[in-house]
């Protein structure tokens, strides 16, 4: 049996606080190793962005996949999507491969959650997994995490100009417009999740991706949701006044969020 060592990990997840950690600890942890758990469904600007930070950094990230395809699972389970009360994508797809590469070793798991977050990190149930948070113990808030970015030559991720979330393109946590950008900028993906959805089964339960709500008739309500959209970005603008127009984009999917926050592992 080999022997067991002390490791420092941060899993990137290809959004801007998972990022702006790697920036902040890259000069402070030597022998940091930096993740990144591909569930083999991202957008083409998350491996873009993934593959800018490497070389920015001058870094490597290690991609890990599970040993099963997310079309195995959703067999598994019988074709039921995974939602907020079922995350069983996050945890087949994200945790298992990531505690399965800790294996037994202590290892030390960076958090990108900020000082300005009522939220907490995913929390291991393996004892030899200790995370640490370092913009929380720090101080570190979204203004600070975007000087970050800015500062380093990253800035954010292109996806960022539609959607507020890393993650898989069909993530159920997408607001509403979001899966109107999917479809505007992406429209081979959104027909891709869209056959994901089943609109009747035996039982005459739905599974779609948003509540209440198929693909099709998102988009059958496109112009409704922009112009949702559009009149809570303008009040999102008068009420941050000169902030940055991420922050007013932040602020205004915020304000349209159906769902609450997304999964910890998947949305830093």
């Amino acid at each position: 049996m080999s022997a067991t060592k002390e490791r420092h990990v941060l899993c990137l997840s290809g959004g801007k606080d998972s990022t702006a950690l790697a920036v902040y600890l890259s000069d402070k942890i030597s022998d940091l190793e930096y993740l990144f758990c591909d569930t083999g469904k991202e957008l083409e600007e998350t491996y873009d962005y993934l593959n800018k930070i490497e070389a920015i950094l001058g870094i490597n990230i290690v991609r890990l996949r599970a040993e099963y395809s997310f079309d195995y699972f959703i067999d598994k389970y019988s074709g039921f999507l995974p939602s907020p009360q079922s995350r069983w994508c996050t945890r087949e797809l994200k945790i298992v491969p990531f505690e399965k590469y800790c294996g037994e070793d202590t290892v030390h798991s960076y958090v990108g959650i900020r000082a300005d977050e009522n939220r907490e990190g995913y929390i291991t149930k393996k004892a030899n997994i200790i995370p640490h948070f370092p913009f929380k113990e720090n101080g570190i808030n979204k203004a600070m995490v975007l000087q970050i970015l800015e500062e380093s030559g990253l800035g954010m991720p292109e996806y960022y100009k539609w959607r507020s979330r890393s993650g898989c393109y069909f993530c159920f946590y997408q607001r509403k417009v979001e899966w109107i950008g999917l479809k505007n900028k992406h429209p081979d993906l959104f027909e891709a999740a869209k056959k994901y959805e089943k609109e009747s089964t035996p039982t005459g339960r739905r599974y779609t991706w948003s509540p209440k709500e198929s693909l099709d008739e998102i988009a059958a309500r496109e112009s409704q949701i922009v112009k949702e959209y559009e009149k809570v970005q303008a009040q999102s603008a008068k009420k941050l006044g000169n902030k940055s127009l991420i922050e007013i984009f932040d602020e205004s999917m915020e304000e349209l969020d159906e769902q609450g926050p997304g999964c910890i592992v998947c949305d830093l």
